[in-house]
């Protein structure tokens, strides 16, 4: 196969950025080899494509993308469906390139290894030593390139007696704790209907990408990024595992006033009263209401002029604290009479931390700062036409993200990666398509 191994722009991608005539970026400059998939992993290479990092998503040819099995999965625009039209992957795939590449070949894995040398970053959320049993290791990436950072993230980390467990959010989820830790009293314990250490679990792979970066330019040394989903989750826990060790206090039971536990509406360990969220007038309509110390309640009573809520067996935080149930009862009385609009307005006038529950037609096209912060941009798919994705919730003044590539089709980027990086000929690229290599 045809090389350009002296082409500066295939080795050094920050030169071919300081040639351009576009502004510069956060990131620009890094080049990912992005075996990512689903939001765990494609999250954390989306956050960086986003601010200026050349992402090349890598797909399998023979299982049309399946790799990641969000590709083709609801929810759809239209009623088009198939291979193109997945949301979820649209959105955690944008501003990446895409290529397809077979590695149960030869010719493929030999492909591969020249992408690595030109790559900064491999990252991968198989499960563990799936890249390995591919013939990628990380020892065998750094004689490819001594500098590579390797990123990995599974559920349960590449070493220890659960590395070969198989893991999806909810699982990762339960295993660190925050299933047992979310709910109601005298019910079982939930989730949150979504993978939420999926979105957890690509931020921290971003930032231990990033470490590594950073870490890389001071010394010139690469390193292996190990992520583990599960060790996210327990991470987020904090002053419950400490009131655990501590003080013995479970997550589930009851509290020193005999009240069942968790119950996911109030605060356990900061003494705020009330905290939770109260049925307002009309059909499934609610707000959010904290006070954080003895003055907001104050406010709060007074915006209210209720009668209930002035009553002396709410004077204080101590005396509210002894019957929450007694205190959460008043307070929806007081809602259920009111708009919850206006309840947020004549709330957060006072000071006071409140909110009405958004849904989200009224979050995304109806709330004037969601405009204002540029939270869902579009983009223009091959397929699927225009469609809206997530923004990033961060602005930087000097270098903030772009989001204007839409998430490749299949091998869109082929002629790309294998022709002007790789410095593979016309014929060459058509003769490994039909081969079934790309």
């Amino acid at each position: 196969m045809g090389r350009n191994p002296d082409s500066r722009a295939a080795r050094d991608p920050s030169h071919a950025q300081a040639l351009s005539n576009e502004p510069a970026t956060a990131l620009g400059g890094i080049r990912v080899c992005d075996f990512t998939g689903q939001l765990a992993g494609a999250g954390s290479t989306r956050w960086m494509g986003a601010f200026g990092a050349e992402i090349i998503k890598i797909e399998d040819p023979v299982k049309r993308g399946t790799w990641d099995i969000l590709r083709g999965s609801p929810p759809f625009k239209d009623e088009r469906r198939g291979l193109e039209f997945g949301s979820g992957f649209q959105n955690h795939n944008i501003e990446k390139r895409g290529i397809t590449l077979n590695l149960r070949t030869d010719a493929g894995k030999e492909l591969l290894t020249e992408l690595v040398k030109i790559s900064d970053v491999v990252a991968e959320n198989f499960a563990a030593g799936v890249l390995e049993r591919m013939g990628f290791s990380y020892e065998s990436l750094r004689q490819l390139r001594p500098d590579v950072i390797y990123a990995s993230n599974c559920g349960f980390g590449q070493t220890g007696p659960y590395r070969s467990f198989k893991s999806w959010g909810p699982v990762a989820q339960a295993v660190s704790g925050h299933t047992q830790n979310s709910g109601l009293p005298d019910m079982e314990p939930s989730g949150w209907g979504y993978s939420y250490l999926d979105h957890t679990g690509g931020y921290y792979m971003a930032i231990g990408i990033l470490l590594a970066l950073l870490h890389r330019q001071r010394t010139g040394e690469g390193q292996w990024v190990d992520m583990s989903c599960t060790e996210a989750g327990a991470y987020l826990h904090g002053a419950d595992l400490l009131d655990w060790s501590v003080n013995g206090n479970s997550l589930r039971g009851t509290d020193e006033h005999g009240r069942g536990t968790p119950n996911s509406n109030r605060a356990r360990l900061d003494g705020r009263a009330p905290h939770g969220v109260y049925k307002c007038r009309g059909d499934d309509n609610w707000v959010a209401i904290v006070c954080r110390d003895q003055l907001e309640w104050e406010r709060l009573r007074a915006v209210a002029g209720d009668d209930e809520l002035n009553q002396a067996r709410f004077d204080s935080l101590e005396l509210r604290l002894a019957d929450l149930d007694a205190l959460d009862e008043a307070m929806g009385a007081w809602t259920a009479a009111h708009d919850r609009w206006d309840i947020q307005q004549r709330c957060q006038a006072a000071g006071l931390a409140a909110a009405a529950v958004q849904r989200p037609s009224e979050r995304i096209d109806g709330d004037a700062d969601t405009a204002a912060w540029g939270l869902w941009p579009g983009v223009n798919h091959a397929a699927m036409g225009g469609v809206r994705v997530d923004g990033e919730p961060v602005h930087l003044s000097k270098t903030d993200w772009s989001i204007t590539r839409a998430t490749p089709t299949l091998g869109q980027d082929n002629d790309y990666v294998f022709g002007e990086l790789l410095g593979l000929s016309e014929n060459e690229i058509e003769d490994l398509t039909e081969s079934g290599v790309l």
